[in-house]
Formats: C-alpha cells, sequence, structure tokens
C-alpha cells in the first residue's frame, strides 16, 4: 500500500500543512491501495502564493520560451505513459481502449498548443489602437477524477501557452494518477511557481482557490452543482471563469441511418469510460417507425460492451469509481423502473460472476419519455435510455428539452440534413456520423452545462485579456 504524502509547491514536492489521510481504492476490487494526505487552507496559500511570484517574471516571458517548455512537458508525459496509464486502470477503473486511445492526448495537448503558439498574434492593430492579448493572471485549475490526467494537461497547456501560472486541485481520489503527473511535470524543468498541485477537498482547497483575490482566473470541469458554488464564490472578485458541467446529450438516429455503424456509435458514447463522461450520449433517440430495428441493432452491438475486468483487453466496460457512485447509479436503475420504464439490457445489481469490485449492469431502458428523471438527470454511469420520435422536428425538440446542453450526436446517411438538425441542437458541439471532435474544435457547454470554452485557440484565449493601447 502506497502513501502519497506530498504536494507540489513552487516547484519542490512539500510535506502538506493538512494532516488528514483518505483511502484510496481500486475500483475493481473495493481493495484500499494506498491513501492521500490532503492539503489544506494554509497550503492553497502558500500554493496561490508561489504561483503569484512566479506570475511577474513568467507573464513576460517568450512565446519561443513558452513553446519550448510545452515541448518539454510533451515530452516528459511521454516517458511516463504506460505509468500514467496503469495508473488510471488501477485507481478508476478505466478499460484498455480508453487509456490506449485518450492518456496519449495528454502530451499531443502540450505539443498542439506549442504549435499554435507559433502563428498566435499577441498584438494586434485595430484601426488606430493596439490590441495586446495579456496574461490574465493566476488561474486555479479545478478537475474531477473521471478523466484527471487528460483534464489538467488540457487546462495546464492553455494557460502556460497564454503565459499564466497555475495552481491545480485535483480531485482526492485520484492522487495515484496525479502523483504521476506532478513527477512529468516535475522533470520538464519549469520554473518555480508556473504549475502548483495541491490535492485536497473542494470545500476545503477548492473554496479558497474560487474566492481568494489573487486568483483571476478558475478553469473548472465537474458537476453543475459546483460549478454553481464556484460561481458565487468568484463573483465577489469577479474571476473570469471556464466552467465545463454536467450533460445529457442525445445521440439522434435519424430514420435514414445506417444503424449497423449509428447504433454502435451511439452505445460507445453512451457507455464511453464506464459510463462516466459528461459528454456521453445517454439518451438515443430513435425514429418510432424503425425502433424495433434499433432495439435489434442494440442487442446485436451489446457483446462489444462486456463488463468485467480492465485490465483485460475484451472489456469494454469497467466498474464505476467508487461505492458511492455503485449506490448513485443502482439508485437511478431502481428510479427508471419506478418510473415505467422498461429493461432492454442490464438491471439493479452486480453482474452475474462479479462480487466484487464497483461493477454495473450496462443498462439499457426503452418505453422512456423525456419527462422521466432517467432522462433528464445525469446519472453517470453506463445507463443509457431510448426515446422514440415522429419527425425530425420531433427529435429536435426531444433533444433540446434539457437543462444541459454540452454535446450531441445526429446519424444520418444524408450529411446535410444531418447538418440542418444539428444546427437547430442546442448545445456547444453537435458531431455528425462521429463521437469524438477533432482537437481544433472549441469544447465547452450551454445552459447548465457550463460556461466558455476550452481547446485550440478558445482555450488559449480564456486565458488571456485583451487591452487596448489608442493613440
Amino acid at each position: 500500500m502506497r502513501t502519497i504524502d506530498h504536494v507540489y509547491i513552487d516547484g519542490q514536492f512539500v510535506i502538506p500543512h493538512g494532516t488528514e489521510l483518505a483511502p484510496l481504492y481500486n475500483p475493481a476490487t473495493e481493495e484500499i491501495i494506498g491513501q492521500v494526505r490532503l492539503a489544506d487552507e494554509t497550503d492553497a496559500h502558500a500554493a496561490i502564493a508561489a504561483a503569484k511570484r512566479a506570475f511577474a517574471t513568467f507573464s513576460r516571458t517568450s512565446k519561443e520560451e513558452r513553446i519550448a517548455l510545452l515541448h518539454r512537458l510533451s515530452a516528459s508525459f511521454t516517458e511516463r505513459l504506460d505509468d500514467l496509464k496503469a495508473a488510471m486502470t488501477e485507481e478508476y477503473g478505466a478499460v484498455r481502449g480508453i487509456v490506449d486511445g485518450l492518456i496519449p492526448l495528454a502530451p499531443g495537448m502540450f505539443d498542439a498548443a506549442a504549435k499554435l503558439l507559433e502563428n498566435y498574434e499577441f498584438t494586434r492593430t485595430q484601426g488606430t489602437n493596439t490590441i495586446v492579448m495579456e496574461p490574465l493572471g493566476v488561474a486555479a485549475v479545478i478537475t474531477p477524477w473521471n478523466l484527471n490526467i487528460v483534464f489538467i494537461a488540457q487546462k495546464l497547456a492553455s494557460a502556460i501557452a497564454a503565459g499564466t501560472t497555475v495552481v491545480v486541485k485535483p480531485s482526492e481520489i485520484s492522487a495515484i494518477q496525479t502523483q504521476v503527473l506532478t513527477e512529468a511535470i516535475d522533470a520538464a524543468d519549469l520554473p518555480p511557481g508556473v504549475v502548483n498541485i495541491v490535492t485536497g477537498r473542494g470545500n476545503v482547497v477548492g473554496n479558497v482557490l474560487t474566492s481568494h483575490p489573487d486568483i483571476a482566473k478558475v478553469g473548472f470541469t465537474g458537476s453543475t452543482a459546483v460549478g454553481q458554488q464556484i460561481m458565487r464564490n468568484a463573483a465577489e472578485t469577479f474571476k473570469r471563469l471556464t466552467l465545463e458541467l454536467g450533460g445529457k446529450g442525445p445521440s439522434i438516429l435519424l430514420d435514414d441511418a445506417d444503424l449497423s455503424s449509428a447504433v454502435p456509435a451511439a452505445l460507445a458514447s453512451g457507455f464511453l469510460n464506464n459510463g462516466q463522461t459528461c459528454f456521453a450520449g445517454t439518451r438515443i433517440l430513435a425514429p418510432r417507425d424503425r425502433l424495433d430495428e434499433v432495439v435489434e441493432a442494440i442487442e446485436k452491438a451489446m457483446p462489444a460492451f462486456q463488463v468485467g475486468d480492465p485490465t483485460d483487453p475484451a472489456t469494454g466496460v469497467g466498474p464505476v469509481v467508487s461505492q458511492q457512485q455503485f449506490d448513485r447509479v443502482q439508485h437511478y436503475i431502481r428510479l427508471g423502473l419506478e418510473e415505467g420504464a422498461k429493461l432492454l439490457t442490464g438491471g439493479p445489481g452486480r453482474p452475474e460472476g462479479l462480487e466484487k469490485g464497483w461493477y454495473v449492469k450496462p443498462t439499457i431502458f426503452t418505453g422512456v419519455t423525456n419527462e422521466m428523471r432517467v432522462a433528464r438527470e445525469e446519472i453517470f454511469g453506463p445507463v443509457l435510455v431510448v426515446i422514440p420520435f415522429d419527425d425530425d422536428d420531433e427529435a429536435v425538440s426531444i433533444a433540446n428539452d434539457t437543462p444541459y446542453g454540452l454535446q450531441a450526436q445526429v446519424f444520418s446517411s444524408d450529411t446535410e440534413r444531418a447538418r440542418g438538425v444539428a444546427r437547430q441542437v442546442q448545445a456547444g458541439t453537435v458531431l455528425i456520423n462521429r463521437i469524438f471532435a477533432d482537437e481544433e474544435a472549441p469544447f465547452g457547454g450551454i445552459k447548465q452545462s457550463g460556461i466558455g470554452r476550452e481547446h485550440h485557440t478558445y482555450g488559449l484565449e480564456a486565458y488571456l485579456e485583451p487591452r487596448a493601447i489608442s493613440e
């Protein structure tokens, strides 16, 4: 059993002032595999002070200096890819397809930010004005447990490219992943204080970061409820915010969709990362006159989503992350049955033969209306619903009848028709016949899925402020 008893402040691994020890679990076995000593308010203040000192110098670095630093980070993360993958599998229960597909994105994000910087103009002329894009100030980055490594890399890449120093508060249940990631950052030889990492609880460290007057910007990925609290904390000092929050994404199967490819893609979106993904397509919208075909296609595709040991290459869905999350998902499965939804596959309880581990049966409900709670609330587990529609207008109406608006998918054999539907869907990202956007697409939500955008130019400029000099 390992003990993680350091945080990273001012370029050094230091023992935190906080003394609380939190257990770390392997969700596939429910065994305690370690413990982490959590940072407290004193550690958060020390990290902010270090970032503030570093900002005075780092904010004045050249593009060339930041490009070199980003490439060093990429190389350092690349060296630790196997360790990062292993940590995510052990501590989170991520399956092989996820760690092999998503973890390599982390070093690529640093390279992409470096490439963007090469031609980015921080000083521009507009009429008689000189517009200077300047780093905002010290940024707080707060990340969840479901894609800890990728989310931290994504935000750091943009912030460092902008010349902004950072204090990161990762989820306390991702401490092993964070430890490997921090070692990779330390090996990249950044100037002290540019990146500080303090693992602690949201209501302790998070509250300091989101209310402290020396924090100019908060970049957060997590639940809508926590995003609302961050907005309240940030209001007093008018912090800039990028909030990437919850989702209840629709996968719209138009009546001309090729179900042999569209249905497996829709299921892959819904079950992605063990169903614990904010942009998952958890509502499958199916044409009523092809509903039987959709159900048949789902049943045919389900063997690809075998639930089990995440280290087994044949596994498509691993465990959820914790006992708390297991209980939450089980509650929603029982709720769906109480609401009158019908089980197509899955249901309450653990999968057969898996008595240990927080495994959930991949569950799909039919007979669902969009008014049911299982169709409206983010479950964050491998639970999908199938909702019928009569025509394109009704499909759009159902898709938009949600408090969320993060990502949606439209599947059709007619690209122009799909584009017409996509333009009407209220979501930050709408994908046509695919379930992942490319790295240059802005990512973020509307409505209760958040504010602001990440990735590429949009992500960079979220950490910059335009200043006009008029003559």
